[in-house]
């Protein structure tokens, strides 16, 4: 199917801008604010900039900005964690270009910690052989960051924020390039923005998981919206489980992420008896990767039957571990515990896209005027796993690079053309229970599409939601909860495949047969 959308009308209204970015974390917000002031921008978020994964990030943002640090660390301990699948080009532009903005973010006044002497305060994280990851506001550097671009954003008389406006598809003229995008206002009003560049910042897919640290609107619609208009989706099949999800003994919409930066600060994984599990699996033990660590959790639970594992904090003092992890410290206490003096019960929770949306080094898919950035992008710097910080590190390279050449591109190009409406595609209209076809899907990749994987499970969940996804295709509803369904379930089959695609266990795609 080429659209999502069904409701087209000579009397759909028309806006004019000559840069979209559909998504205000932090890959958005560096985006809009190198966008030339001579250019219109408007940003578009389904919700508010505080819904989003930027927002949620806890760990930090990593660049060789030590004295005793240099890219060509960064580019090892990358390429490392990425299992030999990285982009060498994308990784040597991501360590050498990161630490200027790094500095620009200093100089845009984002609050990062700093120590004692007032510098910046440089920390370890899973993965990284060297200190190299600023944080802010203790464990909230996202939420932080984002505060203070879009503050930055805001100031900038050429760009328009328009909260609560979801993008479903891209539009393209005669030759293949964007024209536009189709946008469903908070009434499900259908609108049209013509515009000759569109940047996909959406985040990534965690709604297409059971559980997941995601919030509610991560249902991949950049990434299904830019398959319509003729992208390319690479490396699918790397997913992301965090291993340190904070346990609940309930369902929760989102779950609580435990930082890896706990455990670069001193804590130890251990199982219900109190035994280190990690030592010896790894060299670096409860700093291995993120998907070793995964693994690790998934095999111990399976053979205790225990739902959760632990990470033990309580060597660290109260007032440091309320100070260095005010947002842990916090949510914890909440729910009852004190994590100087109990353990904290965690289990593996999807957590990051690692691949998406396939780009070049300057953030352009295939489809020209068309650029990707952030979680939504497979840019080659994560390879088959992504090394823990360097997903913020990706959206300012990469967003500012993305901007850069739209700036440049919209020196040569002329006045925006109007969108041709697209042709109806005649499709029924049906209504279904969307909930409960996404609470389907959701379980089969939960069941089937998560930390360990087999053919016989990949296959029974891909037949099952392939047949979901037709009967989405090839009928219609209005509304949002339709087009986030259909999202969903395209973006499920797109994994599935892939995984089935990809024989051997590499990264975070680890196949037991």
């Amino acid at each position: 199917m080429r659209f999502a959308t069904n409701e087209y009308t000579d009397k759909t209204q028309h806006l004019q801008y000559d840069v979209v970015v559909i998504g205000a974390g932090i890959a958005g917000l560096y985006t809009a604010l190198h966008i030339d002031h001579k250019h219109s921008c408007c940003i578009l978020t389904k919700e508010d900039a505080e819904v989003s994964n930027s927002w949620l990030a806890q760990g930090g943002i990593a660049a060789a900005i030590s004295l005793d640090d240099a890219p060509i660390y960064h580019f090892e301990d990358t390429m490392i964690a990425g299992a030999g699948l990285c982009d060498e080009n994308a990784v040597r532009v991501l360590v050498s270009e990161g630490p200027f903005d790094i500095r620009s973010l200093v100089d845009m006044q984002v609050p990062f910690d700093l120590d004692n002497e007032g510098d910046l305060d440089i920390t370890k994280e899973g993965g990284h052989r060297r200190r190299r990851i600023v944080h802010a506001g203790g464990d909230a550097t996202g939420r932080e960051t984002v505060k203070a671009l879009a503050h930055l954003v805001s100031l900038k008389q050429n760009v328009t924020f328009m909260p609560h406006n979801f993008c479903v598809d891209i539009l393209t003229n005669d030759y293949g390039a964007v024209s536009g995008c189709a946008v469903l206002d908070k009434t499900d009003t259908l609108y049209i923005i013509d515009t000759p560049n569109v940047v996909l910042a959406t985040g990534g897919i965690g709604q297409v998981y059971k559980i997941s640290t995601n919030p509610s609107v991560a249902t991949g619609d950049g990434l299904a919206a830019a398959v319509r208009a003729g992208a390319n989706l690479k490396d699918m099949e790397f997913i992301q489980f965090h291993p340190t999800g904070l346990w609940s003994g309930k369902h929760e919409n989102r779950a609580f992420l435990i930082s890896e930066s706990l455990r670069g600060e001193g804590g130890l994984l251990k199982n219900s008896k109190g035994e280190r599990f990690m030592l010896g699996a790894h060299e670096l033990n409860e700093l291995a990767p993120r998907d070793i660590v995964a693994r690790a959790i998934t095999r111990e639970l399976m053979i205790s039957g225990e739902t959760h594992a632990f990470i033990d904090a309580t060597s660290e003092p109260r007032e440091y571990l309320e100070h260095r992890f005010p947002t842990i410290f916090t949510e914890c206490l909440k729910r009852g515990m004190d994590i100087s003096k109990v353990w904290i019960p965690v289990c593996p929770v999807q957590h990051y896209l690692i691949g998406g949306i396939q780009t070049d080094l300057d953030a352009r898919t295939k489809v020209e005027g068309l650029y990707a950035c952030g979680e939504a992008a497979s840019t080659g710097v994560h390879g088959a796993n992504r090394l823990a910080s360097n997903s913020m590190l990706e959206c300012l390279v990469f967003g500012r690079r993305a901007a850069a050449n739209i700036n440049a591109r919209l020196a040569d190009m002329g006045k925006i053309q109007s969108s041709e409406l697209p042709t109806d595609e005649n499709r029924t209209v049906v209504n279904r229970d969307f909930s409960a076809l996404r609470i389907e899907i959701q379980q089969l990749m939960n069941d089937f599409g998560s930390v360990l994987r087999n053919e016989k499970g990949l296959n029974l969940a891909l037949t099952r939601i392939s047949e979901i996804a037709s009967e989405l295709q090839n009928s219609y509803y209005p509304g949002r909860e339709y087009i986030e369904t259909l999202n969903i379930a395209t973006l499920a089959v797109d994994i599935l495949a892939a995984a089935l695609a990809r024989k051997e266990s590499v990264g975070a795609h680890y196949r037991e047969d």
